[in-house]
């Protein structure tokens, strides 16, 4: 009852934000994100009815409070559906920087709920097990379809659950994602929990639905422009509820401006490119394949560490040989 499991991280293209119910994490709204490759979450699982308790460690190190707390609740809902109570072994490694506002919870809780389903025994689709990892974290859903995927909104599991958008190969295999990465330490679920509580929510659930089919339809004509213009201008709208909620989260940092300034002085000089942020300081910084060596060049002008990535698959169990235990 072992297996291993791999994910990519998301850059949210229309976010979600804050939960109707912080257990289940059922989003108020819709949200479309496209997964980052290569970088990516690895995690073996073991479930040992010789083993007196779980042990959850990630990077090497063993994860215990809140972090215990939200892989216990995918770790019991897949013991649910299994019906079994065997303890678990769960060892997880990122190759890339985490809570820096690159998604690693989202590629984390995928390839956690990929490898426990298929070490419980699980025959799941992936929808269905989009289901398990939302438990965890709602954009994990997404990451577990790859690609460009929907996350429908719904309260129960039946609607709640992500779908793989068909987008054309051509098209994806043009984007590149230049990461500028502004190592500011961010806490996602905090701001989550107090969305609803901006004068700004209601003003961004008006448009949202509006946003929803502009970006659908931008993807199905494979109009960049349209598609990144829209997620620059959705990562604006995000912030100013994040910004204005009781704790007044400002997560940009010095740095996360400059790179802003940058990329809209490259787009006046006719570069296609658009930048887009989640809740954090790091930038993701929308191009193509023919500007990515200019673009990634200027930002690091920024004095910011860089990656080049590419539109990642869906998650996906791995061979035995690449187990991490």
């Amino acid at each position: 009852m072992k297996a291993t499991a791999k994910a990519h991280p998301i850059q949210g293209l229309v976010k979600y934000h804050g939960m109707r119910d912080e257990q289940l994490r059922f989003p108020y709204h819709d949200s479309i994100s496209v997964c980052t490759a290569p970088s990516h979450t690895k995690t073996t699982v073991e479930f040992d009815p010789d083993r007196a308790e779980d042990h959850y460690q990630i990077d090497n190190k063993e994860v215990d409070g809140r972090g215990a707390e939200r892989i216990k609740s995918v770790v019991d809902h897949v013991r649910d559906l299994a019906g079994i109570d065997h303890s678990v072994r769960f060892v997880s490694e990122n190759s890339f920087r985490t809570n820096i506002g690159f998604g690693s919870s989202a590629s984390g809780f995928a390839a956690a709920a990929t490898a426990l389903a298929e070490a419980a025994g699980l025959d799941l689709t992936q929808p269905e097990i989009s289901t398990i990892a939302r438990r965890g974290s709602a954009s994990a859903a997404r990451a577990v379809t790859g690609g460009f995927s929907h996350l429908y909104a719904g309260m129960n599991d039946e609607d709640c659950r992500s779908e793989r958008i068909p987008v054309a190969d051509d098209f994806a295999d043009d984007l590149r994602v230049v990461a500028g990465m502004v190592p500011s330490y961010k806490e996602t679920e905090a701001a989550h929990e107090e969305a609803a509580e901006s004068h700004m929510f209601q003003a961004r659930m008006a448009h949202i639905h509006k946003q929803m089919q502009a970006m659908r339809d931008a993807l199905r004509a494979e109009d960049f422009d349209s598609v990144f213009g829209i997620a620059e201008e959705d990562s604006l709208s995000l912030a100013a509820t994040t910004m204005t909620g009781p704790s007044a989260w400002v997560y940009w940092q010095p740095r996360t401006i400059e790179i802003f300034n940058t990329v809209r002085e490259l787009r006046d000089n006719g570069v296609p490119v658009y930048f887009s942020v989640d809740t954090g300081a790091s930038v993701y910084v929308n191009t193509t394949a023919d500007h990515v060596d200019e673009v990634e060049a200027a930002i690091a002008d920024c004095g910011v560490e860089t990656r080049v990535w590419r539109v990642g698959g869906p998650a996906q169990i791995l061979d035995e040989s690449e187990a991490l235990f």
